[in-house]
């Protein structure tokens, strides 16, 4: 299925406090997206920390995110799992929950063949009547979603999209070709944000708007208006606030980059650490020298 959600949308981390998830962070983060015009909210992706999180704080963060957002933005809520009956079950829940779609990552650690994931997504597909989303990421997973298997994944009549970021741009432009008339492509690299879009890609999902979030929609707008010298203007402005977001494993970079423009993130949960004291002073330079101001909310 095609035209599930066109833009921008934003993958949120999930602020953290000593006692749990800081709830009031949280919603002015989601104010904060909305206020930026980010038109999809991608909640418990891996950029939420989902892994460190107990079921009881997932289910509160996704209720949280229905009752505060209000329509005003659609709702994705990440249920991928290396057990594919628990990522049916979270799909489930999902939906009961109030999302909008599911996001899927690829089963990780245990490295299924091609077949597996298939077989993995047309479970979760099975499992509810939302749009689902698989997600490519086989830096941090150890499996990669190969074009004709995103081409079989395309026939799947709830299958909405794939959220690329295997870095290749090859194998992307070949996965487009394979399922451009069926289902949509969507940059999960804010590297490759404009390739994406330019090859017909509908939106991003960017871990970078958390902090920018009106530049990232300014930037998708502007290539679907066919403006690509103010895409790319405003995409090189971004380039060294982007790689700083990954000069730590993400989320480190953009919780502590949102904790410099006044969205209290916390910290991340080990074993994730704190950014690094070097990396603090680039973050600092690179949101300054990319125009992005304080929130004021």
């Amino acid at each position: 299925m095609k035209n599930f959600f066109n833009g921008s949308a934003t993958a949120m981390i999930t602020p953290f406090a000593q006692e749990g998830v800081n709830f009031q962070s949280f919603a002015r983060m989601i104010e904060y997206q909305i206020a930026g015009g980010t038109d999809a909210l991608v909640v418990l992706g891996t950029t939420g920390e989902p892994a460190t999180m107990t079921e009881d704080e997932k289910v509160a963060v996704m209720k949280f995110a229905a009752e505060h957002t209000r329509g005003r933005a659609k709702l994705i809520f990440g249920t991928g799992s290396n057990n594919t009956a628990k990522a049916v079950e979270a799909t489930r829940r999902a939906e009961e929950l109030g999302a909008d779609g599911i996001l899927a990552v690829t089963p990780y650690y245990n490295k299924c063949t091609q077949k597996g994931i298939v077989e993995y997504y047309r479970a979760i597909c099975s499992a509810t009547s939302l749009p689902v989303i698989a997600y490519n990421v086989p830096g941090r997973t150890g499996v990669n979603i190969l074009p004709a298997t995103a081409e079989e994944l395309s026939y799947i009549e709830n299958m909405a999209g794939i959220k690329e970021a295997c870095g290749n741009m090859e194998q992307i432009c070949e996965t487009m070709r394979r399922i451009r008339p069926r289902m949509d492509l969507y940059s999960g690299d804010d590297n490759l944000n404009i390739p994406i879009l330019a090859i017909g890609g509908a939106g991003v999902i960017s871990v970078a708007s958390n902090i920018a979030p009106k530049q990232i929609k300014d930037i998708v707008s502007a290539v679907k208006r066919g403006n690509l010298e103010r895409a790319n203007r405003i995409h090189e402005k971004l380039l060294p606030f982007i790689d700083a977001c990954f000069a730590e494993v993400n989320p480190i970079p953009v919780k502590a980059g949102c904790n410099m423009i006044g969205l209290d993130a916390g910290v991340p949960r080990a074993p994730l650490t704190e950014l690094e004291e070097g990396h603090k002073e680039l973050m600092k330079a690179c949101i300054k020298a990319a125009g992005i101001r304080k929130v004021k909310l």
